[in-house]
């Protein structure tokens, strides 16, 4: 029987991941495809790494996809039976043309629902300490679209009935027309020392608050050279600042990093970024699809002595799946002794309840052959679990000292492009798969990025695409790769000092 597809319209909100609803986030983390808008939050699309991934951003003057297209690529991933999040900015319903793709999808019979999300037109004037409403100030808000294809000079109609209201007025997508739409409210008997702002905020690639009046708002505007999205108020609480006292310098503030790896390890590096005040941008996500349990499972419970090695978290996690799935009860692994490459693995095995005989000080495989080499007794079988594309360094070392190996493969990396383009400071690797992947579908690292790699082994596979210097952290962690990022923007700053 063919699967029935469904339409979510899901709204991303405005600015940082978390402002997503929990219901928006369900469904895109469960996902087939997922159509997204420009200025989504990378951390976003990480969350769906695992789905087929369209761009189909809007921007004034520049049209990823045109709406028809946009439409007839719902149309089409929902007859084909997937579940399709379609991510917008802010509230799909509000100024996000969601009306219109519901309607398509209706009318082609793709089952659809829409899902709110906080819209531009209150989030980012709050973000800048805006109310839309206020006791006193304002009792009411109205929201404008910017520019119009139905009246000759593009403003939106009835200004002259808008500049009569007492409340808000919040004007989108109307930067380009902004000294217009001032000059109309005003000879329309708005008074010209009304209130009035201009708020560049969510994701924008540019943000900024210009403060004044009907009478200068535009001038203002143009000298602080705002860009588009902006978002325009006018009225008595545009004149409000409420907002959150000012929060302590963090020694990354305004630093941006490009994270290339999986959600496992990027969410810990995007924390601990963001901790100390940088803007952490998913770029190239990691997806780990496990693969079906090889021949030989069964070695692991006939009752002699051996060592399992496990090479990362989500090695452990596929270990532990693939045993299930093969029907071995974990109690028949007591001849077994598991190693583990460093800390964080040790730790996702602990987690499972087992203690790890051995992990080496420093997180490579060649330290962990070499403690192997010194561990394992006569004739003690070495079986290797890991990822189909890793380095065949460990194994040619124990081979090289005589232990009989087996290797299994538990799980192949796919990676998906998050945020390719994006603008950063750094751009951090996780692994040397992920460096080749990179540069094969980047061909380089964002203009006047450092690279900075986990460890060694990553290092020789960055020194292998590019001749340009790059960092490499000391402690191979996420830990490691911050303060490695830290120490070299403090270095930087006493140099510029």
């Amino acid at each position: 029987m063919h699967k029935k597809g469904f339409v979510y319209l899901v709204g991303a909100g405005c600015g940082s991941a978390d402002l997503i609803t929990v219901r928006g986030l369900r469904l895109l983390q469960s996902c087939d495809a997922v159509v997204y808008d420009d200025l989504i939050d990378p951390a976003l699309l990480a969350q769906a790494a695992h789905a087929e991934q369209h761009p189909a951003g809007k921007r004034c003057g520049r049209h990823s996809m045109p709406q028809s297209e946009i439409n007839s690529l719902l149309v089409r991933l929902g007859q084909s039976g997937k579940t399709v999040v379609r991510l917008k900015g802010g509230d799909p319903f509000v100024f996000g043309r969601g009306g219109e793709e519901f309607l398509a999808l209706q009318a082609a019979g793709v089952p659809c629902e829409e899902v709110p999300g906080i819209s531009s037109c209150i989030a980012v004037p709050a973000a800048a300490g805006i109310p839309v409403t206020h006791r006193g100030a304002s009792r009411s808000f109205h929201v404008i679209t910017g520019h119009t294809a139905q009246t000759g000079d593009t403003l939106p109609e009835s200004l002259e009935a808008l500049a009569a209201l007492h409340g808000t007025l919040v004007f989108l997508m109307g930067l380009n027309s902004l000294e217009q739409i001032a000059a109309r409210l005003t000879a329309a008997g708005k008074p010209p020392e009304t209130p009035a702002a201009v708020v560049s905020g969510g994701n924008a690639p540019h943000p900024a608050t210009v403060r004044g009046t009907l009478a200068d708002i535009a001038e203002k505007a143009r000298a602080a050279r705002v860009q588009a999205p902006a978002v325009i108020v006018v009225g008595a609480a545009a004149a409000l600042e409420l907002c959150a006292p000012a929060a302590p310098v963090l020694p990354l503030a305004g630093v941006r990093v490009g994270l290339v790896g999986t959600p496992a390890f990027t969410e810990r590096l995007a924390r601990r970024l963001e901790a100390l005040g940088a803007a952490a941008v998913p770029c190239m996500t990691a997806r780990v699809r496990p693969l079906p349990p090889q021949p030989g499972w069964e070695r692991l419970a006939d009752g002699r002595s051996c060592w399992v090695v496990l090479t990362s978290r989500n090695g452990v996690g596929c270990f532990f799946d693939a045993l299930a799935a093969a029907r071995i009860d974990v109690r028949r692994l007591h001849a077994c002794r598991f190693a583990a490459i460093g800390p964080a693995t040790a730790e996702a095995l602990a987690q499972r309840g087992i203690t790890a005989d051995l992990c080496p000080e420093r997180a490579t495989g060649a330290e962990l052959a070499r403690a192997l080499c010194a561990a394992a007794g006569p004739g003690e079988e070495i079986l290797l679990f890991r990822a189909a594309e890793s380095s065949p360094e460990m194994r040619g070392i124990l081979t090289a000292q005589g232990f009989s190996v087996r290797e299994y493969t538990l799980y192949k990396t796919e990676y998906t492009a998050a945020s390719p383009n994006a603008e950063a400071d750094y751009l951090a690797f996780a692994s040397a798969g992920g460096v080749r992947e990179w540069f094969s579908a980047c061909g380089a690292a964002p203009k006047g990025a450092v690279c900075v790699c986990i460890g060694p082994v990553t290092a020789r596979a960055l020194a292998q695409q590019t001749g340009a210097p790059f960092l490499t952290a000391e402690d191979i962690s996420a830990e490691g790769v911050a303060e490695c990022i830290l120490r070299a923007h403090r270095h930087k700053k006493a140099q510029e000092e």
